[in-house]
């Protein structure tokens, strides 16, 4: 039996926004494979996460919302470690240091938030915007387990499964988080028209998902997509749509080939992405945790948390 999530008791939820497009073109930092994991080798990484964690968690401090903390661990998985140099043993240390910081973090600002979420972020084992060679769910299991494993070991509240592409991945991340005891949220990307990169719809992948493993997951989520991109496609009727608990949009209009071909950042508009936010919540009520994906930062997110709470006043 896996811990219930205070996210899904009520009350909004903010998280951060795009990590890596923050530190990469904002902060000039290079990013190796888009690993933000690396900056916990030293303390002046470690200052740089913090300052970045601090600014987020002063907006919900602010609006008075709970706070979702994601670990920086997208890329921390076997196949990207190795790609990085890293030993087996270098990378179960840099999940379990992720966590430790983002308690520390936790600690710090408890009594100034209502409630605060440690989540471990594991991604896809392929590039974000595409599932390349997919793995059965076993090997998924099996490849992800470790890492989650870790989390659970560190005293992560959760498991945020972001980008993923496909669904023996998701079904495999799902199976290790109820091995490990940790309530788990599974994020799809999507295209431009709602669906997955493997032209599955986010319905078929949300009811997939739940026919394989039991309703296992805690809830859905939808990330590295426009709201323009899968707004279309959600049934505010329909009991699938209500298992999505959470968004993490990017700012930009653009389809992920034009994101990845493109030279400049498009952070859009903050202030349009909020009103975007805030119809969706209207329409869609059980939406609790709202962040952002590639392209947003701070002004995002505290856009999007002033006009979604002023939908739940």
């Amino acid at each position: 039996m896996t811990p219930q999530l205070p996210q899904l008791a009520g009350g909004l939820f903010l998280t951060d926004g795009g990590l890596e497009t923050t530190l990469i073109f904002h902060d000039r930092i290079d990013l190796p494979l888009f690993a933000a994991f690396v900056l916990l080798k030293d303390e002046v990484g470690r200052a740089t996460l913090r300052r970045y964690y601090r600014r987020y968690l002063e907006i919900a401090a602010t609006e008075g919302l709970g706070f979702v903390l994601e670990a920086p661990t997208w890329r921390a998985s076997p196949d990207w470690a190795g790609r990085l140099g890293m030993t087996p043993g270098e990378l179960e240390l840099y999940n379990r240091d992720a966590i430790r910081l983002l308690q520390e973090l936790k600690a710090e600002w408890e009594g100034r938030l209502p409630r605060i979420v440690v989540s471990g972020c594991v991604g896809p084992r392929g590039d974000g915007y595409d599932p390349g060679e997919v793995m059965t769910a076993d090997e998924a299991r099996a490849y992800h387990g470790p890492q989650i494993a870790t989390y659970a070991a560190a005293g992560a509240d959760m498991i945020g499964a972001i980008t993923m592409t496909n669904l023996p991945e998701a079904i495999g991340v799902v199976r290790a988080a109820r091995d490990a005891g940790l309530p788990v949220a599974i994020s799809f990307t999507v295209e431009t028209d709602g669906r997955l990169p493997t032209g599955q719809t986010l319905r078929g992948a949300i009811e997939t998902v739940d026919a394989a493993t039991g309703d296992a997951p805690a809830y859905y989520m939808v990330n590295c997509a426009h709201p323009t991109h899968f707004a279309g496609v959600l049934d505010a009727r329909a009991s699938w749509t209500k298992r999505i608990a959470g968004l993490r949009a990017n700012a930009s209009r653009r389809s992920h080939q034009e994101l990845n071909d493109a030279p400049d950042l498009d952070d859009g508009d903050p202030v349009e992405l909020g009103r975007e936010h805030a119809e969706l919540l209207r329409r869609h009520g059980h939406i609790r945790v709202l962040g952002g994906c590639c392209g947003t930062d701070h002004r995002h997110v505290a856009a999007l948390g002033r006009a979604c709470v002023a939908v739940e006043a």
